[in-house]
């Protein structure tokens, strides 16, 4: 596609895209925040033209960027605050990382990804646009990345079996998680908040996410 009628089709594209996420998504932060994210440069050249389609696209070695939606879902249900710390779990090509960070001027947003390749991506990306709260971890042996928390958020990208017990006790009391539950097929988005006596859950809906791999997780891809 011609760069110029690429241009317009992502402008008319976006206009269509916040125009139905303002009709579900009641955040005005988040909707900002996600309007200052160029989501075409976190997808492959190939996927640019459907970058700002509500749907989940294809970024390489069989990962995915979460729809829009989704996002906008997750990042309201988070109530960030300006200098909140956030992890994410499952980075990816870097597009959440991107939004958190936009929400946490600051604070400080961790995002950990198992795949080299798509952690290297995400830094070249992430670098490039100038994002200076962010730091793109590799996932190690352990769910996460305590040694830089206690979190007042974490985003996990990638789907659990249960809830990380690992994770949440990176939260911080009064700490917010989202994470999608269930099996690798279907999950249901959960809000995890830690209290001084444990955690209280709250049902976000249904979704599909690539299977989280390690840990307290699936231990294949496969």
């Amino acid at each position: 596609m011609p760069e110029q009628e690429l241009n317009q089709k992502l402008l008319s594209d976006r206009k269509i895209l916040f125009s139905s996420l303002r009709r579900n998504i009641r955040s005005g932060p988040v909707l900002r925040a996600m309007e200052r994210v160029p989501r075409e440069a976190f997808v492959p050249t190939s996927e640019r033209p459907m970058a700002y389609l509500d749907v989940p696209l294809a970024i390489g070695d069989g990962q995915t960027i979460s729809q829009p939606f989704i996002v906008a879902l997750i990042t309201e249900a988070l109530r960030l605050q300006p200098s909140d710390r956030v992890l994410e779990v499952g980075g990816g090509s870097g597009y959440q990382a991107a939004v958190l960070a936009e929400l946490v001027p600051e604070g400080k947003v961790v995002t950990v990804e198992l795949v080299p390749n798509l952690a290297q991506r995400a830094r070249n990306t992430l670098d490039d646009l100038d994002y200076k709260n962010i730091v793109v971890e590799d996932a190690g042996e352990t769910l996460g990345c305590p040694w830089r928390g206690p979190y007042d958020a974490i985003v996990v990208s990638a789907a659990a079996p249960n809830l990380p017990s690992a994770l949440i006790s990176q939260l911080a009391v009064g700490g917010r998680m989202v994470v999608p539950v269930g099996n690798r097929d279907q999950q249901e988005l959960v809000c995890v908040l830690r209290t001084g006596e444990g955690v209280s859950l709250r049902m976000l809906g249904p979704c599909r996410f690539v299977p989280l791999i390690g840990r307290e997780a699936f231990p294949t891809s496969f």
